[in-house]
């Protein structure tokens, strides 16, 4: 069984559609199970950097710890439904464990630091913290290792990002080859770990499958190809959570033609 856990957290994005977040969290949780549904509220207020470099701290700090206390509280897999995509903090953080790895598809790998980061959002961090790295208030401690994190069409690289993960020799998974449904679960195989955390970002799907996004990059993986290795992933190895993140459509309609290609996607995680 699944617990979706809708999360309509903004506060981590630098996007002039932040606040579409929202809109979109909501469209997905009114296609949820409402028995299997639980809709966490967010904070209203935008919230202070608190002497850091990371905007809006105070709030991704709040929304974590709701996070993480409604995942623990679960007695079924949580799904995590953003949102932006600092909502992976609080869903890894409650079943993080050296056994666990951290699928990361996201067109952005999210690996900045604090200092690195050329906007100061927590999303292009939230890689970083559940690394156990960056700002004190929202690293993991003990982090998940770099060597159990497999990256997955990712195409949209900061330097910083780039030399994090050419140091660390992490796995990176291209969209073209999502084409073989066994590259993921090969790769997810390859780091030792016994259980996994799947976490899809919607700018990871090319921008002829998804419309709304903030930051779309082309030549994206295709959502059939994302749905059949997830699938064949979780024949390969326990999915212990997963998260869905930043959909912010342009509009209510706009929303409902992005619907059918959401819910492919939250069929393979659940």
């Amino acid at each position: 069984m699944t617990r979706f856990i809708v999360a309509p957290q903004w506060q981590g994005s630098s996007s002039s559609r932040a606040m579409q977040l929202v809109d979109g969290a909501e469209a997905i949780a009114g296609d949820l199970p409402r028995a299997s549904t639980t809709v966490l509220a967010a904070p209203t207020e935008a919230g202070d950097a608190q002497g850091s470099r990371v905007q809006r701290l105070s709030a991704i700090v709040r929304m974590r710890d709701r996070i993480e206390e409604a995942v623990r509280a679960s007695d079924e897999t949580a799904v995590v439904v953003g949102g932006d995509c600092g909502v992976a903090l609080g869903a890894v953080s409650a079943i993080a464990g050296d056994d666990l790895a951290v699928v990361w598809i996201d067109a952005h790998p999210d690996l900045n630091t604090p200092e690195s980061s050329p906007s100061g959002a927590f999303t292009g961090m939230v890689l970083r913290a559940i690394a156990g790295e960056g700002e004190d208030l929202v690293r993991l401690e003990p982090g998940i290792a770099p060597s159990r994190l497999v990256l997955v069409a990712t195409r949209a690289w900061d330097p910083e990002e780039e030399a994090f993960v050419a140091a660390h020799g992490i796995t990176v998974v291209r969209a073209d080859e999502l084409s073989s449904p066994d590259a993921l679960a090969d790769a997810v195989a390859a780091t030792g770990a016994t259980r996994t955390h799947v976490h899809i970002d919607l700018d990871a799907l090319d921008p002829a499958d998804i419309a709304g996004v903030a930051q779309a990059v082309p030549f994206g993986a295709r959502t059939a190809d994302v749905v059949a290795s997830v699938r064949r992933l979780r024949e390969r190895l326990p999915m212990a959570g997963a998260t869905l993140t930043e959909f912010s459509p342009s509009s209510p309609a706009a929303a409902v033609d992005d619907l059918g290609t959401i819910l492919r996607l939250i069929g393979a995680l659940a």
